[in-house]
């Protein structure tokens, strides 16, 4: 099962995780750790007309963590709550009933699939997402 979780495609896209210099100015940051594995990450993103334009992360997390935070960071440029809220729920239906991993943008999440039985890792997988929506939630909830 470990060899599963942590394949070839996990491994890979852990070991070239992006986006990890710090914004110099960002519009909101987000930091979350996941109370069951003690994963954490911080974001910082900068936002126009709704879209994310910028964006930074700090990733302390297992390999299944660090795999979800490398596709983040390739794909978050352009995309906006509701899109990173969808891709979180297909993720999440991935991980816990048995869903369609996401396609697109997004298609490389599918090497996340067989930690649908790593439980405890389920948290590590959605929090950049988790983190993304929260520091996006900051900006739409900040006085004009």
């Amino acid at each position: 099962m470990i060899d599963d979780i942590y394949n070839t495609e996990v491994l890979r896209l852990a070991a070239h995780i992006s986006r990890i210099d710090p914004l110099r100015k960002a519009d909101a940051e987000a930091e979350l750790r996941s109370p069951l594995c003690g994963s954490t990450i911080a974001v910082q993103i900068c936002v126009a007309d709704g879209r994310i334009t910028d964006y930074a992360q700090e990733v302390k997390a297992c390999a299944l963590g660090q795999a979800a935070a490398s596709v983040m960071a390739a794909q978050v440029i352009g995309k906006d709550a509701e899109e990173i809220t969808g891709v979180r729920t297909l993720v999440e239906a991935m991980l816990k009933s048995d869903g369609a991993p996401p396609a697109g943008d997004w298609a490389a999440l599918a090497a996340l699939q067989p930690a649908k039985d790593a439980k405890a890792r389920h948290g590590a997988i959605l929090l950049p997402f988790d983190a993304v929506l929260k520091a996006l939630t900051e900006i739409n909830a900040a006085p004009e």
